[in-house]
């Protein structure tokens, strides 16, 4: 009661605003299926257009074979990089990294090594120089408390140079026979290249989605100190992811030397970026917690049947770095569209 005896009114309650759900077609596309079925989708456009524009030679097994092989070495190197950007990290140096293992790899002395023992010895330098170089990443970012963006780049510069160093500017050739028949043969009428590009592909997905490793990768790119008060190992975590996309960078100089049978300070020029943009077109968020293997495979498919569109009705090489970007550019913005939470709007 008031004080006048007069029954006083209930206090008039602030009006929470309700959330209205969100349409079901939002749903769909912001979810992991929607967004791989706008994947399919999108390379189901570029090849239509390919076959339109070149419909001799684009859909011949050839030409299809081609493009899988274009798009194996980047792709497994692509595949490292999800799981770093995953955990909210990035990678400058994969480039530089495959351009120096394959040059470690092609030096005399291993070569030597190689025609005395097994031709194995060269593939087991390369992955070695390859996780060597992404360990040291990873103890940099972890334990140094290093920027990544700053020590990759680091890694980038540093790896690039002493490739040019230990191959004193010139391309260095494979000359072990056997190395390059296995590198160059074909299982089931598909070439070795692409099986390795698959096997990288399947372990990679097993890891991230049927390991412990896999669900703590995502924690850690989802909310860092979150996972490390969920006791997970953040340190030592990061530095092994680091360690794998060095070790896939050795992978794609293993595949790059059975290619072009030729160990160049050059190999891998660039290549980082183009992971980077698979990996973004392919649906992994740039801040981390969210990701998919499978996205990063149409990613490259993308990417490589784009190239090989381009290559087959000429265009410059100018056309496609916009026809990239673009694509990059359409990419983070439907990131930033549909990975918004629901009931937020700009």
């Amino acid at each position: 009661m008031s004080p006048t005896g007069l029954r006083s009114a209930p206090p008039e309650t602030a009006a929470t605003p309700v959330d209205s759900p969100q349409p079901a077609w939002r749903r769909a596309l912001s979810g992991p299926v929607g967004r791989n079925l706008g994947l399919v989708v999108a390379l189901l456009v570029i090849v239509i257009v390919g076959a339109i524009t070149a419909p001799t030679s684009f859909m011949s097994v050839d030409n299809i074979l081609v493009i899988l092989r274009q798009a194996s070495i980047f792709g497994v190197v692509s595949i490292g990089m999800t799981l770093v950007i995953i955990a909210g990290g990035i990678d400058l140096s994969v480039g530089s990294v495959l351009g120096l293992a394959s040059v470690v790899a092609t030096l005399a002395a291993v070569q030597d090594l190689a025609d005395n023992l097994h031709w194995v010895f060269i593939v087991i330098i390369a992955l070695a120089v390859g996780l060597g170089a992404g360990l040291i990443n990873g103890i940099v970012i972890a334990y140094g408390n290093v920027v990544a963006f700053m020590a990759t780049l680091a890694m980038l510069v540093g790896a690039r140079g002493l490739a040019e160093i230990l191959a004193d500017r010139r391309t260095l050739i494979v000359s072990d026979r056997g190395f390059i028949s296995f590198m160059n043969a074909d299982f089931l009428g598909v070439d070795v290249l692409i099986w390795i590009f698959v096997l990288v592909a399947a372990l990679g997905w097993i890891l991230l989605n049927r390991t412990t490793f896999g669900r703590r990768t995502v924690a850690i790119g989802g909310n860092r100190e979150a996972a490390r008060l969920a006791g997970i190992n953040v340190r030592r975590h990061t530095m092994w992811l680091y360690a794998l996309s060095g070790l896939c960078a050795g992978i794609g100089a293993v595949m790059i030397l059975g290619r072009t049978t030729a160990g160049s300070s050059t190999n891998g020029t660039l290549l980082e970026l183009d992971a980077i943009a698979a990996v973004v077109v392919g649906g992994t968020l740039l801040v981390g917690g969210r990701g998919t293997i499978t996205g990063t495979v149409f990613g490259v498919l993308i990417f490589s049947t784009l190239t090989n569109v381009f290559v087959q009705n000429n265009l410059s090489s100018s056309v496609q770095a916009v026809a990239k970007g673009v694509i990059i550019v359409v990419a983070v913005l439907l990131q930033q569209r549909f990975a918004r939470p629901s009931g937020k709007s700009s």
